[in-house]
């Protein structure tokens, strides 16, 4: 790998001196920088524990609550490869964006454990992993059969487990006792093992119902200690413990990200990762934070009206069980303890309702501009952001840099045109930030997928960047710019990492990503329409996949009687209505795709068509259904549709309380028909009776 500080210096405005052993023979090189009040950003992350404790043991050091250091990997993601030599704008691209401030600061979420760890599995490898921790946790067993050990150490609780609720802190665990013995008396003394003429008790010390032939020789062994009585009736429990290990073949939670402080070991100790599993229940005593990493605004929230489902995508979606329905509060709840932060619902939010707070759409995008901005101005172009998780994707864009630089005939390694961009999950940024990517300058964007990740996330990131790819396709630019990439190993990621570059925008635009989604949509859609105009075909709009968060209605005229149930449904007020004459109007723009207004529609009048209109018609109101006006048969006034009045009149004309003058009636307006009912003398009155 060489280095141009000249280059990079230019690109990033400041006079650069290269260092090739900063961790060693130029260390006082970083502590002088340490002592300046300057950002400081180290491009090595190997070694940045040293570098940490050198700043700490430096004199006149600024301290790190102060002033942290910031560092960023510059060699495996492309210094070690074929095209280390063209990757200086790519470099540069990476320390600027390594200099920007940290996240503003978001709510926090808390959990408190006092070291309450239930164990739910077979006795003898409960008591196994109780050893491990019991010397820091507080350890009860749930016991699903097995020989435990003679020496009671723990508690042991008996009986079959029904559910299991919560997370880090505060599990709900509830179980049912319908066994003979007693193991909070017994006294393992093998009394009643020796006794039982079936051996019906094991070692367990649970009766096994099925092989007992009722002789009850174990209750006249078990006589002075009363462990055991037949005539007791079952029993349902119920305990809070702050964490819970399961070794059952079958976990207690069924969903793919799994509560805060619930682990599963299916084989106990021979399950991989088994000790490190053991390692991290003996830290979980103490109080521990996580970030809110949701805001939620119900006013958006396009989930129901009127107790009717429209949106449900967030519910779905959600990998955790974090979020459920409140259909009669017309909105979603999350439930921030559950969350796990993967932000796959704020992908799939048409409204941006749900908004992924830490960090925030907003700084993602100086983030992303910074970077783009950066890389072209150091003369980098055709530039791919390839996004990917922390943990996960940052391991493997490592392991594919240190193998290209071991053989780089074989191994590629990362091109010098592909930037990775790390995020705490590559679900948690959607189709509002990849447009505006594009239209910062960006060739392409890809999200890497390790595995881990859940299998409804890897579809709707998938869905909604064949919406993207739609939408830019229509715009008339050519080439693949949007793609989710699967990949488990350096080998698999170096081969999909070979697209050719698509096509770029003329003009980079300058907007900052907004902290409404729907607001930022719109302003990428305009930049994008606006340099596109020259080059796309003449086309009134662009069809897009049914995921799509942007289109129209199509409202069947036949069948619509007007009722304008639809507009008062529509939570983004797309649909409207006309105080001066019967109409349902319509803003394009407006529309989320929710369904709502088809859902509520009591004719099944209206269909959704997912789409891009193009040009102003998409901003202004438009008609979408009229009728002529019904006049009141007395004072000739409207008061209603045609169409609505008619079909009303049919279905309520063979009814009994419909007949003759009550009939008549449903064709006048509400004033005249009060009028009517007061001087009609043929009606009955109150008084008269």
């Amino acid at each position: 790998m060489s280095l141009n500080p000249q280059v990079l210096g230019d690109a990033l405005d400041e006079d650069l001196s290269l260092h090739t052993t900063l961790c060693r023979r130029d260390a006082p090189a970083f502590q002088k920088a340490c002592r300046s009040k300057d950002e400081l950003v180290v491009a090595c992350t190997q070694e940045s524990r040293l570098f940490t404790e050198l700043s700490e043991q430096t004199e006149g050091a600024v301290s790190l609550d102060v002033r942290p250091i910031h560092f960023v990997n510059i060699r495996e993601t492309g210094g070690w490869g074929r095209e280390g030599a063209q990757a200086m704008p790519k470099m540069a691209a990476l320390l600027a964006a390594a200099r920007l401030p940290d996240p503003e600061p978001v709510p926090t979420v808390t959990y408190n454990s006092a070291g309450r760890l239930l164990i739910i599995g077979a006795l003898d490898e409960s008591e196994r992993i109780a050893g491990m921790v019991g010397d820091v946790l507080e350890v009860s067993l749930l016991a699903t059969g097995g020989q435990g050990m003679q020496a009671r150490r723990y508690p042991v609780i008996a009986g079959a487990l029904e559910q299991v609720q919560g997370w880090l802190g505060a599990f709900d665990v509830q179980w049912r006792s319908d066994n003979p013995i007693d193991l909070d008396l017994c006294t393992r003394c093998n009394a009643c093992v020796a006794a039982c003429p079936e051996g019906a008790i094991g070692l367990d010390y649970q009766i096994d119902l099925a092989k007992c032939q009722d002789h009850r020789a174990c209750v006249k062994a078990c006589e002075a200690v009363g462990a055991i009585n037949f005539q007791r009736e079952p029993q349902t429990h119920s305990e809070r413990f702050d964490i819970v290990l399961d070794l059952r073949d079958a976990p207690a939670f069924t969903q793919h990200a799994l509560p805060q402080g619930y682990f599963h070991l299916r084989g106990g100790l021979q399950a991989e990762g088994a000790m490190a599993t053991v390692v991290r229940l003996r830290d979980l005593v103490g109080e521990f934070e996580k970030p809110k990493f949701f805001t939620y605004k119900q006013k958006l929230c396009a989930h129901g009206r009127n107790e009717t489902v429209g949106c449900n995508a967030c519910v779905e979606i959600c990998s955790a069980l974090a979020i459920h329905s409140e259909i009669k509060r017309n909105q979603i709840v999350v439930n921030p303890n559950l969350c796990v932060g993967c932000g796959a619902c704020t992908t799939v939010c048409p409204t941006g309702a749900l908004s992924y707070a830490y960090p925030r759409a907003s700084e993602q995008g100086v983030k992303l501009r910074t970077l783009l901005g950066t890389y072209a101005k150091a003369g980098g172009k055709d530039a791919a952001l390839l996004l990917h998780s922390e943990e996960a994707g940052g391991a493997l864009i490592g392991e594919l840099g240190r193998s290209a630089s071991l053989d780089k005939k074989a191994v590629r390694g990362v091109p010098a045109r592909v930037i990775p961009v790390p995020l705490w999950h590559t679900a948690s940024i959607g189709l509002d930030v990849w447009l505006s990517a594009f239209a910062y300058g960006a060739s392409q964007v890809w999200v890497l997928m390790t595995g881990d990740e859940a299998p409804q996330y890897r579809d709707a990131v998938r869905e909604q960047m064949d919406v993207a790819q739609a939408i830019v396709s229509g715009l008339g630019y050519s080439g693949r710019h949007f793609r989710l990439i699967e990949a488990k190993d350096a080998k698999a990621l170096d081969a999909e990492l070979g697209d050719a570059p698509a096509q770029t925008v003329k003009r980079r635009a300058t907007f900052a990503i907004q902290a409404e989604k729907r607001a930022t949509v719109e302003l990428a859609l305009d930049h994008l329409m606006q340099d596109s105009a020259a080059q796309r075909a003449p086309v009134e709009a662009i069809a897009l996949p049914g995921a799509s968060l942007l289109g129209t209605i199509v409202v069947n005229k036949d069948t619509c009687t007007l009722c304008l149930s639809c507009v008062s449904a529509c939570p983004a007020s797309a649909l409207q209505d006309n105080t001066e004459r019967p109409q349902l109007r319509f803003i394009e723009k407006n529309c989320v795709q929710c369904g709502l207004c088809a859902s509520t529609c009591p004719e099944d009048a209206i269909t959704l068509q997912p789409r891009l209109l193009l040009g102003e018609q998409r901003k202004q109101l438009r008609v979408l259904n009229e009728a002529q006006p019904y006049h009141c048969i007395r004072c000739a006034k409207p008061f209603g549709t045609l169409k609505g009045i008619e079909v009303m009149l049919a279905k309520l004309s063979g009814h009994a309380m419909f007949q003759g003058e009550a009939l008549e009636r449903l064709k006048m307006c509400g004033d005249c028909r009060v009028v009517d009912l007061y001087s009609n003398p043929g009606e009955t009155r109150i008084h008269d009776l």
